[in-house]
């Protein structure tokens, strides 16, 4: 199965195999948003993903 390019793109694997990712929802419409909130989103986090969807997602 190929990689897919755009879900690679997004995602960041660390060296120990973690996969980060961007908090959704932050492109647009974030006037109305609180500060706290617009700065929490800017933040990477975590991306829970199982080893079998990473090998299949993430392979070369």
């Amino acid at each position: 199965m190929k990689t897919k390019k755009i879900f690679t793109k997004r995602l960041k694997v660390t060296k120990k195999g973690k996969v980060l990712a961007r908090v959704p929802g932050q492109n647009h419409f974030n006037a109305k948003e609180s500060s706290s909130k617009r700065m929490a989103r800017r933040r990477v986090v975590s991306f829970g993903m199982t080893n079998r969807v990473k090998s299949r997602q993430l392979s070369n």
